[in-house]
């Protein structure tokens, strides 16, 4: 039988709960990881580069984690379904759900295709909410069970260049306040992460970026740290972050003079 550390009231404890990460080869999903893991969650992590995950999951069991890992793309259903499975076979339930796999498109809209649209959609918007139906079940049982959607600050403002990316972030961002509400009552909480630009390998395979720049290193957050600031918000049962001082402002700008925003973004992208 699975056991938990109790807590201070308000508080979650991480200690002996099961939980899942998607996109966990690299990036925040694999700073998710290894910060759920040092908290004392058992884990099942996915991706489709499995050298990836072999390698994250021996990092884990040598520091004395309990990980296991699924290889495959989450807009298959059966990738899915497995996922799920081997939480209840290995972890025995499941208490943490992060959606947190995704893929990024760079470019006008007016140069792209029905078909880039629609993968974006389906790896950052159809993959999650589909996992989340077939995981309800299991969450429904779990303890102080939790979803953690991971979007995105340009799913609060849009910008140019990225309208596809955009447009699948809002979506998981409206979805995600509309599950919070629906599940309120059954008591599965949700977390809305939205960072803004992280030091990952998002550049090095968005889609249709040949020849587009990273930004600035210094404006990128590293991995770690949206980690541990998503977690920390976890533990405390908070239902959204924002996690950079220009992603706030960028937000609170759209919110009290959207005219500006709009002008802003326009001309400087």
């Amino acid at each position: 039988m699975t056991r938990f550390r109790r807590t201070r009231a308000g508080s979650r404890a991480l200690a002996g709960s099961r939980a899942i990460v998607t996109g966990a080869s690299s990036g925040i999903g694999r700073e998710l990881a290894r910060e759920l893991a040092r908290q004392g969650a058992r884990l099942v992590i996915t991706a489709r580069r499995e050298q990836r995950l072999r390698e994250l999951v021996d990092e884990l069991r040598a520091a004395g984690h309990e990980a296991y890992h699924v290889a495959g793309d989450l807009t298959d259903r059966a990738v899915r379904s497995r996922l799920v499975e081997q939480a209840e076979t290995l972890l025995g339930g499941l208490d943490v759900l992060v959606n947190n796999a995704g893929v990024g498109a760079l470019g006008p809209f007016s140069e792209s295709s029905e078909e880039r649209l629609r993968w974006i959609m389906e790896v950052n918007f159809f993959g999650p909410v589909e996992l989340t139906r077939i995981a309800l079940p299991l969450l429904r049982s779990g303890h102080r069970p939790i979803i953690v959607n991971v979007g995105s600050v340009l799913g609060h403002r849009a910008v140019p260049s990225k309208s596809e990316y955009c447009a699948s972030k809002f979506a998981l961002h409206g979805f995600s306040d509309a599950l919070r509400a629906e599940l309120r009552g059954e008591g599965i909480e949700l977390l809305l992460v939205s960072p803004s630009t992280t030091e990952s390998e998002f550049f090095d395979n968005v889609m249709g970026a040949t020849g587009a720049s990273p930004p600035p290193s210094r404006r990128r957050m590293p991995a770690h740290v949206v980690a541990r600031r998503a977690v920390r918000a976890l533990r405390h049962g908070r239902h959204e972050i924002i996690l950079s001082a220009g992603g706030k402002s960028l937000v609170w700008l759209d919110r009290l003079c959207p005219s500006l925003a709009d002008w802003l973004v326009a001309r400087f992208g």
